[in-house]
């Protein structure tokens, strides 16, 4: 896990849902950093910085075109 990085910070899981459908499809090792507490306590979201996107290095550059492509050239948005 050492070579993953943080590219997104989201407040609620649903802010996520079609990019983890995009993400699986592209076949990105990723996973969400403080998902499951969230899940549990929605309302500590802040407190504990949010939920974390972290994808592997080498997929930087992939990642970031998948949420540009969703903020720009689609009616669905990245909140």
């Amino acid at each position: 896990m050492k070579d993953f990085i943080t590219i997104a910070t989201f407040t609620y899981p649903n802010d996520y849902a079609i990019l983890r459908l995009l993400l699986e499809r592209e076949g990105i090792s990723y996973f969400f950093e403080n998902e499951t507490m969230i899940g549990v306590f929605p309302f500590y979201s802040n407190a504990i910085g949010g939920i974390n996107l972290k994808i592997h290095q080498k997929d930087k550059i992939k990642v970031q075109q998948i949420i540009d492509d969703l903020n720009t050239n689609s009616h669905l948005r990245i909140i």
